[in-house]
């Protein structure tokens, strides 16, 4: 028997008793086999539903869209194609077809992208340098120009720009690799050299093509992934001020069209500027100023009216103004807002780091396109062409965007929230 002590008092320590431990039982062979094989996921999983707040959002935006681009677009189809309906039917069967995407890529269980990171991202680049080639071959009828840019690829049946699949292509690479290295993200070397690299190739090609706000986009959404995963705050300063000093000594050497358009946004109502060039600026700042608190109605635009050059495309906000006034443009920019704190909260509550960061990645761009355009319709930043989402017309593009959306509702039916 083990020796009895005396504690501080006098007292008698007695020993404590310990049952022996019971034997460890071996794992059988089959048991310890099925602990190492990598987890498998199901090529559909239904979880435990849908988030219906972001379902619902998604919905209440693009009725909404749909109306005010039949409101918007009609007299400028009446007058250039003889029909009044031809953008909002084309619109409504991509809506349509986009919705059921939606739903059926919200079964499709994300974690397959993981695979497919490198795939998505491939096809990106190369249909990015296909638009280059056929730009500077002069081939007009795959790769139309839009004044000094070109940013579609049409093949007759179907037209899309290729960096919006770009955006994607970012978007799930930076998810799959960030989530590989998430232990050496503060690393210059894992965490700053390879994203940095292809940030920079995508940007390259898109700016090439002369579309600035897509380049901008790019920019920052590969920061703001690479913040979320874990790049250290001080390599952003640096990299901020590194492309702020080129941007500006690139703008004064070869701005060429991008230069006019920081003078046009400067003072839209210059007389020394030519009225062309200042036209949609001016236009749409009296679509928003004639709007005031509660606009003149629904459908009773009167910029619309071929004052505002394709006003169902990029400047469709300031129809919205003009018509539903300043208390419907908060409206949209509430639901905007709503689907943005949704996004963001299932993202968070992913039950995983990929899913986290695609997640945030497709939130935050649909943030960044409708802040942005917003801010262009308003002369807040200078006209850089980008589309509202869920609002301006493109077939391609709602489709794309319903099904980045269809992602997101996949990750909220695994995702630690309550559903409703």
């Amino acid at each position: 028997m083990a020796a009895v002590g005396r504690t501080a008092r006098g007292l008698r320590r007695v020993p404590s008793y310990r049952p022996p431990r019971a034997p460890q039982r071996e794992a059988p062979p089959q048991e310890r086999e099925r602990k190492r094989r990598p987890v498998r996921y199901k090529l559909f999983s239904l979880g435990a539903g849908l988030d219906m707040p972001l379902l619902i959002f998604i919905l209440v935006l693009l009725a909404i869209g749909l109306v005010m681009l039949f409101s918007a677009s009609y007299a400028y189809s009446y007058y250039y194609y003889g029909n009044s309906y031809f953008f909002i039917s084309r619109q409504a069967a991509f809506a349509v077809f986009g919705v059921v995407a939606m739903l059926v890529i919200s079964t499709f269980d994300y974690h397959h992208f993981h695979k497919l990171a490198v795939v998505i991202f491939g096809i990106a680049v190369f249909l990015l340098v296909f638009l280059l080639v056929c730009r500077y071959a002069h081939i007009e009828s795959i790769a139309p120009p839009e004044g000094d840019a070109t940013r579609w690829l049409d093949f007759g049946i179907v037209s899309f720009q290729p960096s919006e699949i770009a955006k994607f292509g970012l978007i799930v690479l930076f998810a799959h690799m960030i989530s590989q290295n998430l232990d050496r993200m503060g690393t210059f070397r894992y965490g700053v050299v390879p994203y940095v690299g292809i940030m920079g190739l995508v940007a390259a090609l898109i700016f090439l093509e002369s579309h600035l706000s897509a380049t901008l986009i790019i920019l920052m959404l590969g920061a703001i992934l690479m913040f979320v995963g874990g790049t250290k705050p001080r390599w952003f300063v640096i990299g901020g001020i590194v492309l702020g000093v080129g941007l500006v000594l690139l703008l004064l050497t070869k701005g060429g069209y991008q230069m006019s358009r920081i003078t046009i946004w400067l003072d839209p109502f210059s007389t020394e500027l030519s009225r062309d060039a200042t036209h949609q600026t001016r236009q749409s700042l009296y679509a928003i100023g004639s709007g005031g608190l509660l606009g003149v109605g629904l459908g009773q635009s009167r910029q619309k009216y071929l004052y505002l050059p394709e006003p169902q495309n990029d400047f469709i906000f300031a129809i919205v103004c003009e018509e539903l006034g300043m208390v419907g443009a908060l409206v949209i920019i509430v639901l905007f807002a709503l689907l943005i704190w949704r996004g963001v909260y299932i993202s968070i509550h992913a039950k995983d780091k990929f899913g986290m960061l695609l997640g945030l990645g497709i939130t935050f761009q649909v943030g960044l396109q409708a802040v942005l355009n917003i801010c262009v319709v308003t002369n807040t930043i200078p006209n850089t062409g980008i589309s509202l989402p869920f609002f301006s017309y493109g077939g391609t593009a709602l489709l794309m965007l319903l099904g980045e959306m269809g992602i997101l509702l996949n990750i909220s039916r695994s995702s630690n929230i309550e559903k409703t």
